[in-house]
């Protein structure tokens, strides 16, 4: 059951809306910026540029 926000509902529930927009931002461009590396990622690997971490040690 939700209890009652009284007089201040109108704030309380655009700060939840606010909130939720900018949670909703970060997502969309934190998946934005991972498909973007992937793209990046995977034009090196074509190219040839490997990963140092790939190498063995001498």
């Amino acid at each position: 059951m939700i209890a009652p926000l009284g007089p201040h509902a109108d704030y309380i529930l655009g700060s939840y809306a606010a909130v939720a927009v900018v949670l909703v931002g970060l997502a969309a461009s934190i998946l934005r910026d991972h498909a973007a590396q992937k793209k990046a990622l995977a034009a090196l690997e074509e190219r040839g540029v490997g990963r140092r971490s790939g190498r063995r040690a001498s």
